[in-house]
């Protein structure tokens, strides 16, 4: 009889199942148990499980500190008429000394500030723009008077520029040009002279000052003579002043600076002296009411009043002058105020005499 059979016909206790203990330092063979395929797979598991544990962990240290710095990246917003090639720089110097990004609006060649400041007002109500920076001050003052900056240091004047006349020194001796804006409307100067459109930037201020300087009756007659005279209406200072250094026109009414951007370039041209017609440009600054960003706003408006960036803006002739108080040489002066209360009437007057 099998002996198997026969130990449990007769309730028998087998013996004891063999105990084997695995020698890990010797190849474990294939007979239903561990080798070497079976850790590998064991190990790819681990980290397959791993993996997405680390993914989560990278994720969740960018959330916490990544974004937040990122979003917390101080910046200011700045709508400004300054010529870009100017303010560009300077822009990028504040940036590198602060960490605050600046974010520029600039004007349009055509309609300078006036296309700023209407966009400022429409935005009166829920404010995008920190600083304001004007090439010119007729419209900050404006801006002013409407309660669009704030109540305490709310806007400053800075240095200025002039507007005068600009000659083509080939086509006409120095001696010899108009020194004065009322010699324009000389029959003999007749389709030779240019200037940019009046109801706007720097030449829409002059004409409101020589309104003011003149009297009403006397600026309208000389407004109408200025368009008798054929005179070249333009977008722009910087195309008078293109017009007149390539001798397209033999003269011009602009601003200094855009008088000193041609020579640098060799065109024939020169500025006539000032005199009592001649206009202060101030270049102007404020903080809006309800700045969006406050703080970084307070920061650029004290570094556009600084040294070294007036300095600048005087060595790059977008200033004659580093510090805002009128020079001895005759020039007009402005009574603010009531050129402000008086302004729509004297800007409906140019419209109906200027108008395209």
């Amino acid at each position: 009889m099998n002996l198997k059979i026969f130990n449990i016909l007769n309730h028998a206790t087998p013996p004891p199942a063999k105990t084997w203990t695995p020698n890990l330092e010797v190849p474990l063979d294939t007979r239903g148990r561990f080798d070497y395929l079976d850790a590998h797979k064991i190990l790819g598991l681990c980290c397959l499980a791993v993996i997405p544990l680390i993914v989560a962990l990278a994720a969740t240290w960018c959330l916490l500190f990544v974004n937040p710095v990122r979003a917390k990246t101080p910046s200011v917003v700045i709508y400004t008429s300054q010529d870009e090639e100017f303010a560009e720089p300077i822009f990028k110097d504040f940036e590198k000394e602060t960490g605050i990004a600046v974010k520029p609006v600039f004007d349009s060649e055509a309609v300078k500030t006036v296309g700023l400041v209407n966009r400022l007002l429409a935005e009166k109500s829920h404010p995008q723009c920190d600083v304001f920076w004007n090439n010119e001050e007729l419209r900050t003052r404006m801006l002013a008077s409407r309660g669009m900056f704030r109540e305490t240091n709310g806007w400053v004047l800075l240095g200025y520029r002039t507007r005068r006349i600009v000659v083509n020194t080939n086509l006409l001796p120095v001696a010899r040009a108009p020194h004065t804006y009322s010699e324009a409307t000389n029959a003999a100067w007749r389709g030779k002279f240019a200037l940019a459109y009046p109801l706007f930037g720097t030449t829409g201020a002059h004409f409101l000052a020589l309104r003011q300087h003149w009297g009403d009756e006397r600026w309208q007659a000389w407004c109408r003579a200025l368009e008798a005279n054929k005179a070249m209406l333009v977008d722009g200072n910087s195309v008078v002043v293109k017009l007149v250094g390539n001798g397209e026109t033999t003269f011009g009414f602009t601003d200094s600076d855009d008088i000193a951007g041609a020579q640098r370039e060799g065109l024939p041209v020169a500025a006539l002296p000032m005199n009592d017609e001649t206009l202060l440009v101030h270049n102007s600054a404020g903080v809006l009411r309800g700045a969006p960003h406050p703080a970084e706003a307070q920061r650029l408006f004290e570094y556009l009043q600084s040294k070294p960036v007036l300095d600048r803006l005087l060595r790059e002739h977008a200033l004659e002058s580093a510090t805002p108080e009128a020079p001895d040489a005759p020039h007009l002066k402005v009574d603010w105020d009531a050129l402000l209360r008086d302004i729509d009437a004297g800007t409906k007057e140019m419209d109906q005499i200027f108008l395209r």
